[in-house]
């Protein structure tokens, strides 16, 4: 689906090196629905994988969702459908699904897959946007009505950078920062390392190099186990010169907890694209915190996500049909 040639503004799934887990049941291959609607975008990247797309029935075996959330939907049209044995979601992020996922744990099939990994190189782009912004203090300057008496920035070369998480994002953000000469420490589930990260770390071990951090990135997904992961103690354990990016989801942080660090200085600034609540209400005193940006989850914009989605659904589609491995594969009991 990708050229050779990068194309002006043109982005690239990052999953296809990732090693897919072995499926118990491999899917029956068959007829194809999009729903809710069918869109001719999605319709045409499937059909030209070899599939045949068709309207919702009993002969039906694959499911291309294009609904972002839609979960009780979704989770209707799987009660009447049982023979359905693949479902392709949207986004990378599936916790909007966590419930119809928690129901499906059990189970091998359908098999579940989503965008993650896909949407990586806008999204690592977003990340290095607000990490330089943050340190630079360009929000406050931004919004400054008179000049400054003294400067004020902090350059990111040769400083470390925490990353929570460890999937596409996280490996692309760990490229783009190379020609700043980071140290890089990872925190993900296992310690298992991470090519281009000085050392990789277990979650149980976030609060003991949290206060060695320059910049803390969050890029992980949300699921029970990350809710609230950065709370009151994580944010006052930070440096007063240290700055938060967010471009994963608002729920990892507490929100009360990273207002108040903001306000008393405990920290230097926030760059997020996400929000707990998200959208993010007028008058919520995030839009007004001491160095802080919001860019309202637009990371990746339809622009960007409909053709890597797009060349998702072709991979995907031919997988399903018994061409190569799955990308983007959901595991239901871990909830992404």
């Amino acid at each position: 689906m990708t050229s050779t040639a990068r194309q002006p503004g043109e982005h690239r799934d990052l999953n296809g090196s990732d090693a897919a887990p072995a499926l118990a049941t491999r899917p029956t291959p068959g007829p194809i629905a999009v729903l809710p609607q069918p869109e001719p975008f999605f319709v045409d990247a499937a059909r030209a994988a070899g599939a045949t797309v068709a309207p919702l029935g009993a002969d039906t075996r694959g499911l291309i969702w294009l609904a972002p959330d839609g979960s009780d939907a979704l989770r209707a049209v799987l009660a009447r459908h049982p023979q359905l044995e693949w479902v392709q979601l949207p986004w990378a992020g599936v916790d909007a699904f966590a419930d119809l996922l928690g129901e499906r744990a059990a189970s091998t099939l359908p098999v579940i897959t989503s965008g993650k990994g896909t949407y990586s190189e806008p999204v690592a782009e977003q990340a290095l946007a607000l990490t330089l912004a943050t340190l630079r203090f360009i929000p406050a300057k931004a919004r400054a009505s008179s000049w400054e008496p003294e400067s004020r920035g902090t350059s990111l070369y040769g400083r470390h950078v925490v990353i929570i998480g460890a999937g596409g994002i996280a490996r692309e953000l760990i490229r783009l920062l190379a020609p700043f000469e980071t140290r890089i420490t990872v925190v993900r589930r296992s310690a298992t390392p991470v090519d281009g990260a000085a050392r990789t770390v277990t979650v149980d071990e976030l609060d003991a190099v949290l206060p060695e951090a320059d910049v803390l990135v969050v890029a992980a997904a949300l699921s029970a186990a990350s809710a609230h992961l950065i709370g009151r103690r994580q944010l006052e354990s930070m440096r007063p010169r240290a700055v938060l990016v967010n471009i994963a989801r608002g729920g990892i942080v507490d929100t009360d907890a990273l207002v108040n660090a903001l306000e008393r200085g405990l920290i230097a600034g926030a760059g997020l694209d996400v929000t707990d609540p998200e959208p993010l209400p007028p008058g919520h005193p995030l839009w007004n915190a001491p160095n802080t940006v919001v860019t309202m989850h637009s990371a990746d914009t339809p622009e960007m996500t409909r053709p890597l989605l797009a060349e998702r659904v072709h991979h995907n589609v031919r997988a399903f049909l018994g061409e190569g491995q799955f990308r983007g594969i959901v595991d239901p009991r871990a909830g992404y």
